[in-house]
């Protein structure tokens, strides 16, 4: 790096949140299967404990060496209906609990892959898993649960769309003295992505390696610096400013995940180009929107300028980084983005804007607290329509709804840290019940036959 490029680099940090969101190690848990889930779970705590257990030190020293702030350590694993299969049990909890022993000794923050793939159909594996979601999210702190139930090839299982809005109210009735915490550690998927660093949504996918290091880069509060120098000027200078600070954003991340790689003999895996928000004043995509010229966001124009901001960070991205891959663009968690939870709580920002919203973004409905006596129909409905914009667009879309026992619209819920505040949003009063009902198979779409 250049002297400029150096001291540039530092007044992102310092001033503007620059940082690198996430180290995520993958590890496959292919090897460890056993009858005996006892057996089982002492070889996936071994091999996780064996692998990872220096992966918080060396992101200490790269951050301390670099001066570059990296917010999180943690680990991925194979979908555990997948590598749990052969367990003779009619629940994974126990897993889920070797889970937390391992992400506690090694000392990451969060562990994602108490997954389940069911695009298309369940396999018992699958089942004990979905059963096992609510329990095994209400006795844990740091395992991440996920669901890919939908995908553009496969279209969209609706009997687990019809389960997902149980599982969801079941698992916030189980931790809803935390308030409903447990529903912030579990996503719904459509097209989800093998080598996502982000949780709670991550997993090691079946086409992974053994091993591997993914990385997820975050700097609304660059970007957002970078428009306010370009005040008035046409989408023109706004879209090639957006890539050009994408670019140097991207470099920094492609930076930290050569030298975790290096360090920990374990291969480089991806860069994921999101911008991640946090709830930290001048952190925020909601504000990047609003420096384009909204009023507030959730307004008329949102979309369009999420849409610009969204290609423009990728464009940028790409070149700087040997792999790109992940969910790469533009975060919109409500609780997790400053600027979002003002325009909910101003009201230019409703579910209904940020379901179009999600027709540009990386995800989707993220992070959203509805009123607790939400019908689990309506929930999986709300899934249902997000699925289908993934399959449709065949794009990744996900959705993270919490439904808060006792709490109705307007009332703020506080989770702290990285994950913030959320007002609670309203909720289209209109049922889904025989919608949902009818359980079956939405058929993949034409799009789908490229082979």
């Amino acid at each position: 790096m250049q002297v400029q490029e150096i001291i540039e680099t530092n007044r992102m940090i310092q001033k503007h949140n620059l940082d690198v969101r996430t180290i995520t190690m993958g590890i496959s848990l292919r090897d460890c299967g056993h009858p005996d889930i006892k057996v089982f779970c002492k070889n996936i705590y071994d091999k996780i404990t064996r692998t990872a257990k220096n992966l918080v030190h060396v992101g200490k020293d790269i951050a301390g060496e670099y001066g570059i702030p990296i917010i999180n350590k943690r680990i991925s694993i194979t979908p555990i209906a997948l590598a749990a299969e052969s367990c003779r049990t009619d629940s994974y909890v126990p897993v889920a609990e070797t889970l937390e022993s391992a992400a506690r000794e090694v000392g990451v923050n969060f562990i994602g892959g108490f997954s389940a793939l069911v695009e298309k159909d369940f396999t018992t594996g699958d089942k004990v898993l979905l059963r096992s979601i609510p329990e095994a999210l209400a006795k844990t702190e740091r395992v991440c649960a996920s669901v890919n139930l939908g995908s553009t090839k496969a279209g969209i299982n609706m009997d687990a769309v019809k389960q997902m809005g149980i599982i969801i109210k079941h698992t916030a009735e189980l931790t809803a003295e935390r308030n409903a915490i447990g529903c912030a550690k579990l996503v719904v998927f459509c097209n989800a992505p093998d080598d996502n660093p982000f949780m709670a949504g991550a997993f090691h996918g079946i086409g992974e390696g053994e091993s591997t290091i993914n990385v997820g880069v975050s700097g609304p509060g660059v970007v957002k610096h970078a428009l306010e120098t370009v005040k008035g000027e046409s989408f023109d200078v706004v879209a090639e400013t957006i890539k050009r600070t994408a670019f140097k954003v991207t470099r920094i991340g492609q930076l930290v995940a050569q030298e975790a790689s290096r360090r920990l003999g374990v291969p480089l895996g991806i860069c994921d180009l999101s911008l991640a928000p946090t709830p930290a004043v001048g952190d925020s995509v909601a504000h990047i929107l609003e420096e384009m010229g909204l009023e507030s966001c959730g307004g008329p124009g949102t979309t369009a300028a999420l849409a610009l901001l969204n290609d423009c960070v990728k464009k940028g991205g790409l070149m700087a980084a040997a792999r790109v891959g992940g969910l790469s663009g533009a975060f919109i968690p409500v609780s997790e983005d400053a600027g979002m939870i003002e325009a909910v709580e101003r009201g230019s920002l409703t579910l209904e804007k940020l379901e179009a919203m999600t027709c540009v973004c990386s995800v989707g409905l993220d992070m959203i607290a509805v009123p607790g006596n939400t019908p689990a129909s309506t929930l999986s409905a709300i899934i249902a329509d997000e699925a289908a914009i993934g399959m449709i667009n065949n794009k990744t879309t996900a959705v993270r709804l919490i439904p808060m026992p006792g709490k109705k619209v307007g009332d703020v819920v506080e989770f702290g840290g990285l994950l913030g505040r959320c007002p609670v949003m309203a909720v289209n009063r209109f049922r889904a019940d025989d919608f949902i009902a009818r359980g079956g198979h939405i058929p993949a779409p034409v799009r789908s036959l490229t082979n």
